[in-house]
């Protein structure tokens, strides 16, 4: 099959094949708005495609961030994505997405297929603490630098912007406790994702500044979806503790814990408060509507392509952690 050129595509039009070059690689300085929009549907009409394997070579350079995540349940990871590309985009880079199911082995998956891809940088959500921190500090050695979003990672010498996941579960268990509720369930998240030690310590030092006893009872490992969540509160709920109020690690999981409740005929807010980290649109999307502290999705993300177009650019600036402030929404659920 004889594959269109930009010789051809310059024969068509009858301009030149530097024009044509030009324009196919984005140079909107020496190509006309009208020119650019001619050349390039004439290029999709004759079939043209690039090739990205020859130009990278001539170049040595790939022009392509790796961006990974651990899930696609909630908008928080597509809403990262979509602000992530915009900022690259304006910095001529294009992206890779790649998600790890929050499974370690498709994460080494897909790492694997980015260097392959020879992605300039990686912006990388993690799906467990230490499974594969030395996989993390094999691909920075080999001149791929990571930025960690989100979750938190340690030991590995890398650039990071997350929230102050401990700071926000005080601050949030602190509201709720000052709205009266004092039998509070913590739905804490899964051992190997290191945010959740975070959120829990914030749960129980907020206890300890009301002189609330902690009791390991009330702390429940809920996981991440919200079948998790449900589960989780039923085998609570079996043991006869009295609760006024349910603090969760996540979204979908809290979201799980409420509908479980409310088929158990508890009214929330009246007899359980509701809160949760970690939250999205999918918190408004159900009666009634989930307080839950927000992240900051777009600094997040516009933080993150900075970080790593300076490693890029430099590859011996210096590392940065960055802790943003997350946003407490109080919404239907919580008891005022």
């Amino acid at each position: 099959m004889k594959h269109t050129t930009i010789i051809d595509i310059a024969k068509e039009l009858g301009i030149s094949k530097s024009t044509v070059s030009r324009a196919l690689s984005g140079d909107t300085h020496n190509v006309k708005p009208e020119t650019m929009r001619l050349i390039s549907e004439t290029a999709i009409r004759m079939g043209y495609q690039r090739n990205e394997m020859a130009v990278n070579l001539r170049r040595q350079s790939s022009r392509n961030i790796g961006i990974i995540i651990p899930e696609i349940v909630t908008s928080f990871f597509m809403n990262f994505i979509q602000h992530a590309q915009q900022e690259l985009r304006q910095h001529g880079y294009r992206t890779i997405i790649a998600v790890s199911n929050e499974d370690p082995e498709q994460e080494v998956e897909n790492l694997m297929m980015l260097q392959q891809c020879r992605v300039e940088g990686i912006l990388m959500s993690v799906c467990h603490k230490d499974r594969n921190t030395q996989l993390y500090k094999d691909v920075t050695s080999h001149g791929i630098p990571i930025v960690f979003f989100d979750r938190k990672v340690e030991g590995i010498g890398a650039s990071m912007v997350r929230i102050d996941d401990y700071l926000m579960a005080f601050f949030t268990v602190e509201k709720m406790i000052r709205s009266g509720c004092r039998k509070i369930v913590h739905l804490a998240g899964p051992d190997h994702i290191s945010n959740g030690y975070d959120r829990h310590r914030g749960y129980r030092e907020a206890l300890e500044k009301f002189s609330i006893p902690y009791d390991k009872r009330y702390v429940i490992q809920g996981g991440l979806s919200a079948e998790e969540g449900a589960a989780a509160v039923e085998k609570f709920m079996s043991q006869g503790l009295d609760i006024d109020g349910l603090f969760g690690f996540t979204e979908t999981s809290t979201l799980g814990a409420k509908s479980m409740l409310q088929k158990m005929n508890y009214r929330i807010p009246e007899d359980v408060s509701l809160c949760c980290i970690s939250g999205t649109t999918l918190c408004t999307l159900v009666h009634p509507t989930v307080t839950a502290v927000e992240q900051p999705v777009i600094e997040m993300a516009t933080l993150s392509c900075r970080l790593l177009l300076k490693q890029i650019a430099n590859p011996n600036a210096a590392t940065e952690s960055v802790m943003l402030r997350g946003n407490i929404v109080e919404r239907e659920s919580f008891r005022t």
